[in-house]
């Protein structure tokens, strides 16, 4: 009989979904390594957040992620989720990978090659693969630029659609819209609300979100899970921080 590997991370979210939305707290383990990343995923798992992802910079080590894995699952039962810039960043202490298409790339690598080198290492350290479809949305800071993307227009929800619903079709269980990392602005609420209402997958979204009014514009649009990095990088998890998970933690089963 054929059979693969229990997916018990994305057994987790899943089961965390189904009580309404969550949040994934970005941490980069170049910018906060080890004991700094315990730290930030300590208060941020205080203050209701469902999911540890680690990643960010370019050309993190395999020790550095180790490193920032085990101490944020010393610190924490929430998963510790890579954020991979490439194979070079994986390392077995985490509990698993986002396995994610880069969909508007330019670069085929970005879209499957890279993708066909990391999988046998994926399997080796035992990571769980979650498969997931990444979109690029204009403004795509630094993202769109190492990874040489058409960046969707932020006026044009078709163009978003039809790329998550190539993303559904082609198997993947989760969509990413990612305005970037320090974007002036979060992904536009009407490509959120067009592709959520296209989808029957569960819809993330992040960049740029640094208040609660912007989250709860975000998760009225529709989106079932939220990424905040930067915010946290630059204030730690403070008031705003906090404020944003509140806009999370409020919508879930009452």
């Amino acid at each position: 009989m054929i059979g693969s590997a229990p997916r018990r991370v994305e057994t987790y979210l899943r089961e965390r979904l189904a009580g309404g939305p969550i949040h994934f707290t970005l941490i980069d383990p170049d910018k906060s390594p080890g004991p700094a990343a315990a730290h930030v995923a300590a208060a941020a798992v205080r203050a209701g957040t469902d999911a540890i992802l680690l990643g960010g910079s370019t050309g993190i080590t395999p020790d550095g992620m180790g490193a920032a894995a085990t101490a944020v699952k010393g610190a924490v039962q929430a998963p510790a989720i890579i954020f991979p810039e490439g194979p070079g960043s994986l390392a077995r202490e985490a509990d698993a990978v986002l396995f994610m298409s880069l969909l508007n790339s330019r670069r085929l690598d970005l879209v499957v090659r890279a993708h066909a080198r990391a999988a046998p290492l994926v399997r080796r350290l035992g990571l769980e693969p979650i498969p997931l479809g990444y979109l690029v949305i204009a403004p795509g800071m630094r993202v769109g630029e190492v990874g040489e993307v058409d960046a969707i227009p932020r006026d044009d929800p078709a163009a978003a659609v039809g790329y998550a619903l190539a993303a559904e079709y082609l198997g993947m269980r989760f969509v990413y819209l990612e305005a970037g990392s320090g974007a002036p602005a979060p992904v536009p609420t009407p490509i959120v609300r067009a592709v959520r209402e296209a989808l029957s997958i569960p819809l993330i979204v992040g960049g740029g979100i640094r208040t609660a009014r912007e989250a709860a514009a975000l998760l009225d649009a529709g989106a079932h899970a939220l990424v905040t990095g930067t915010i946290a990088e630059e204030e730690g998890v403070g008031a705003a921080f906090r404020d944003i998970l509140r806009e999370v933690v409020r919508r879930r089963a009452r």
